[in-house]
């Protein structure tokens, strides 16, 4: 039990510091190294880092890890997969979802704080769309989400770090679920795939507005 505990500790550490960038993506790791910092042993550090990599925030090299590189192309596969999950999860939802369900997916939206943290932004937009594929019954749907979710989740840290962005992220997501109220799922398709290309923007302008500060630190952006 103690050494599941600290697996999740060292993991919550370090994923803190991968999406805040304090550790750089393309920073090289050792499990020696993270045992003497974190002063913590081998197998809940390896534990940790085998989690993340799932996460696709490290990847092996030889024989350590590292902080996966920032990969632009893999961001616009996988905004292109949530695209097709989420436009065919919003269709069955406008199906499929009770009343109840639609006002507890807007209540849920109406709980986030935009004034709170980059993180808070980041969980609730996760919470967000998550839930909304759990409303078309179809639990391949969400577990896509979910999957794709993580994947995004250090680029979305980015996109998610200015207030304005935050409010923006939530005034579309009340629009979309303003279409499923009306039960009119051509529109709630029209305005998830709205809502994908709008993060997209933001996520690549808020990259290339850093690239030259991140670039700086030794960044990887590949």
């Amino acid at each position: 039990m103690v050494e599941i505990s600290q697996t999740v500790q060292i993991y919550a550490r370090l994923r803190e510091g991968i999406l805040s960038l304090s550790m750089a993506p393309g920073e090289r790791l050792t499990e020696r190294g993270l045992e003497t910092e974190l002063l913590a042993s081998r197998t809940p550090v390896r534990a940790a880092l085998m989690r993340l990599e799932s996460e696709g925030l490290v990847q092996r090299e030889g024989r350590g890890w590292m902080v996966a590189p920032i990969d632009l192309a893999e961001i616009a596969h996988l905004l292109e997969y949530r695209e097709v999950i989420e436009s065919a999860g919003v269709r069955l939802a406008c199906e499929r979802a009770v009343d109840a369900d639609i006002e507890a997916l807007d209540e849920l939206l109406a709980s986030f704080d935009i004034s709170q943290s980059s993180e808070e932004g980041l969980r609730s937009g996760t919470d967000f769309h998550v839930e909304l594929m759990r409303l078309s019954q179809n639990p391949f749907l969400v577990t896509a989400t979910e999957g794709s979710m993580t994947r995004l989740s250090r680029t979305r840290w980015l996109e998610v770090q200015t207030e304005q962005s935050r409010a923006l992220a939530v005034s579309e997501h009340r629009a979309i679920v303003d279409a499923l109220r009306h039960r009119d799922a051509d529109v709630a398709v029209r305005r998830v795939v709205a809502h994908i290309h709008d993060t997209r923007d933001r996520l690549l302008a808020a990259i290339d507005s850093d690239r030259r500060m991140l670039r700086a630190r030794g960044v990887a952006i590949v």
